[in-house]
């Protein structure tokens, strides 16, 4: 592909010096974009429109969360707000993005210097700051109506879709695969009532607000002193549930062991971490949020992994047709650790619902 003329469609000044893969991610394809004779570096990606089918309305999206939080960040005084919020780029026409001739979609947006991510949260403190950091992102947005945002990806966090998915994929066995998941069927054919009956509750008690849905923890950006600067990956953010940011954050930073953790007996919820990052999260969120809201925090923890060990599932069932695998057990081993994380949470639950009202309680007063 010609980066080059990729790039001149996009309003910056000066000459491409070098291209270089940038982060992990499995859904886009992103490079850091080095200028001649200048500091200023550029983050250039591939939407993947397979996944995200209306990237004009993605961008649009982006477009009106960054240009709310922009907004509230000036008027209260924070300096340095090319830091604090992404900023996107414009072609030439005034998008936010760019078609090639090849059906290609392209974004740019300015790097932000000296800032880092983390995959696996080191310590509980970066646990609290992250919290606070998708919290302080749901506090910004309260007053952006959710109705007024595109669906990026429908039934996103749908429970009931993602089981219907597994009961296709049960009956299709188009990979043969049924009989070497039995055990993890199993397990999640147990909890399925019960598992419906909570995300039903939680549904239908709290509201539609403005959420991120993908809040991993390497999704935070922190500056060299590891205070937290800006939330990135907005392609999910749309109209969702409190819950779904909470459960889904808790899921893949308060696991003692790995996503896709082959030993299981490393895999646990790490009590610590969920503690720190409960308290930065409500320390941001508690004055907008209803008491079922706060209710479904727990339950959202148990909603998120049980919904994560599903789509694993279907997708081994499936043949792997959806997410990146290393070996062909790869979608079954990382079933099987989500399912070993949610049995852990189920073992703690009474806990957590405990934490969660301690400082939704301190906060209060």
């Amino acid at each position: 592909m010609d980066m080059n003329a990729i790039l001149r469609n996009f309003k910056i000044s000066g000459e491409p010096q070098e291209y270089q893969p940038f982060g992990d991610g499995h859904i886009n394809d992103t490079f850091l974009i080095t200028l001649k004779n200048s500091p200023t570096r550029y983050i250039l990606q591939r939407i993947n429109h397979a996944i995200f089918l209306d990237v004009p309305g993605l961008m649009r999206n982006i477009q009106r969360v960054t240009d709310h939080i922009k907004q509230k960040l000036l008027r209260a005084g924070v300096e340095q707000i090319e830091r604090r919020v992404l900023q996107f780029i414009p072609t030439d026409s005034g998008q936010l993005f760019y078609q090639d001739t090849s059906g290609n979609y392209w974004r740019l947006c300015l790097y932000i210097p000296g800032s880092r991510s983390y995959n696996i949260i080191p310590d509980a403190q970066l646990a609290y700051k992250g919290g606070r950091a998708f919290g302080e992102f749901l506090y910004l947005l309260q007053d952006l109506p959710a109705n007024e945002l595109n669906v990026t990806i429908p039934n996103f966090h749908n429970l009931p879709f993602r089981l219907e998915q597994l009961k296709e994929a049960l009956h299709k066995n188009r990979a043969g695969r049924k009989t070497s998941a039995v055990q993890e069927i199993e397990a999640v054919i147990d909890r399925t009532q019960k598992m419906n009956e909570i995300f039903s509750m939680s549904e239908q008690q709290t509201p539609l607000r403005v959420t991120h849905n993908d809040t991993k923890f390497n999704n935070v950006l922190f500056d060299k002193d590891n205070n937290p600067l800006c939330v990135i990956d907005l392609d999910t953010v749309m109209p969702g549930r409190v819950f779904s940011d909470f459960g889904d954050a808790i899921r893949t930073g308060a696991n003692t062991g790995a996503e896709d953790d082959p030993q299981l007996e490393r895999v646990s919820m790490n009590k610590a971490f969920y503690e720190a990052y409960t308290r930065g999260f409500l320390e941001k969120t508690r004055s907008i949020l209803s008491d079922h809201e706060i209710e479904s925090l727990a339950h959202g923890a148990l909603i998120l992994t049980f919904m994560q060990a599903v789509r694993f599932l279907t997708d081994y069932l499936n043949g792997d047709t959806y997410y990146k695998i290393e070996h062909p057990l790869h979608n079954l081993q990382r079933t099987r650790a989500q399912l070993k994380l949610l049995k852990s949470m189920e073992e703690s639950f009474e806990w957590m619902q405990q934490i969660v009202k301690k400082y939704a309680a301190q906060l209060s007063a």
